[in-house]
């Protein structure tokens, strides 16, 4: 797997496998071409083959990042492509100045905690009824310091 920085040419594979992974609450390719217009975001694609199979976001501001998405087709999952992709992005975040990084999840999607908690976040509070399905969801921070 061969991760690289995003570029503009990218946004509309990535649009496509947000449509497929998140299920009504993708990132429209005009959120997506924002964020890649936005310089303090740090956007990451996957790649085996020549082919993008997952991407991650970051947004950094100052001593804060948060993580904005990340994601692997599913094909691909369960194979630690996942946990180097976060990595990366994560250094990226150190690397412009992060002292924290901040995300959310939603409270039932088990892999994508499981990921988180493996990686070093730790649960700050949680949301109730965060999301459109009023499903809660729980903030997690990591330090980068």
């Amino acid at each position: 797997m061969i991760i690289r920085k995003w570029k503009f040419e990218d946004i509309l594979v990535i649009s496509q496998l947000e449509k497929e992974c998140f299920h009504g609450e993708e990132w429209s390719y005009a959120v997506l071409a924002k964020a890649f217009e936005n310089a303090n975001t740090v956007g990451l694609v996957a790649e085996e083959y020549g082919e993008i199979i997952g991407y991650g976001c970051a947004t950094c501001v100052f001593e804060n990042a948060d993580l904005e998405n990340i994601l692997i087709v599913e094909q691909y999952r369960r194979g630690g492509r996942g946990r180097r992709l976060l990595a990366e992005l994560i250094g990226e975040c150190r690397s412009r100045g992060a002292e924290k990084m901040f995300l959310e999840v939603r409270v039932s999607n088990s892999a994508a905690l499981s990921l988180y908690l493996s990686a070093g976040f730790s649960g700050l509070h949680a949301r109730t009824r965060y999301y459109p399905d009023s499903e809660d969801c729980l903030v997690m921070q990591k330090s980068l310091v």
